[in-house]
């Protein structure tokens, strides 16, 4: 089975370069969005053979996720079932037979971190929402997850060490993730590869190759001899952010 995971920043935007053709040609079973910035009624993009199922930020061009699938979900679910949470429609969870696939936005901490403390309770909240599935099958969680974890997912650590995205605080939450029985995919088969997903549209930043890897496949601890191949696809542009991937058994 193959999956996508891509922040399109903005669905509208990014349908007018070529996306539909990118969405064919990565032929996955699986493809999550993140940042649709949309409305329901807003886009008529379907895809033959797929079936979709759209979480929508209250706020109007907001945040907003997507999955799109080729193989029937025995259940659906938006949010994480916490009220301070589930207003951005940042996750939406499909039960298969054998595993959650959970499609995540996680929330910017801001310039500034003024939006820290916030994140800190999100993460607390997500984190044990997906014990919770875990608790009773296997987890896929992918989405923009918005920390480059260790030195070696960005360009220039230094630099931004209080800097959203690479504070102690978020990079901290997220070795707690892992910690709670989640394996990073990507880094298990790349563990000394410098490869990023995301980069600034400021100062050609990604004709530089001045990027961060903040776009993750993570999978509970029980997939993990499943994992067949990984892939991030910094040749598809259309986004700030570009496809990462994951093929399991």
């Amino acid at each position: 089975m193959k999956f996508i995971s891509w922040n399109v920043n903005g669905l509208r935007a990014v349908a007018g370069k070529g996306f539909a053709d990118t969405f064919v040609e990565l032929d996955a079973d699986f493809v999550c969005l993140q940042e649709t910035k949309l409305q329901a009624g807003q886009i008529d993009l379907e895809f033959p053979g797929y079936s979709s199922y759209w979480n929508y930020a209250d706020k109007k061009g907001y945040s907003g996720t997507v999955i799109y699938t080729r193989m029937e979900p025995l259940s659906v679910s938006f949010g994480i079932g916490v009220d301070e949470h589930d207003h951005e429609g940042r996750v939406v969870t499909l039960e298969m037979p054998d595993f959650f696939l959970v499609n995540v936005y996680t929330p910017n901490s801001q310039d500034g971190l003024r939006r820290l403390e916030y994140r800190m309770r999100w993460e607390d909240a997500f984190r044990a929402y997906l014990c919770g599935l875990a608790a009773e099958k296997g987890v896929i969680v992918c989405g923009d997850m918005n920390v480059a974890h260790e030195e070696i997912d960005l360009k220039n650590p230094a630099t931004n060490h209080f800097n959203a995205g690479f504070s102690d605080e978020e990079r901290g939450k997220m070795t707690e993730l892992l910690s709670a029985g989640f394996l990073d995919s990507w880094r298990l088969q790349h563990p000394g590869e410098a490869k990023y997903s995301w980069w600034s549209y400021r100062m050609a930043a990604r004709e530089r190759n001045v990027g961060w890897r903040i776009d993750y496949f993570l999978v509970s601890e029980g997939l993990a001899a499943r994992i067949e191949s990984t892939d991030i696809h910094n040749e598809i542009f259309g986004s700030d952010h570009c496809p990462v991937e994951l093929v399991i058994r």
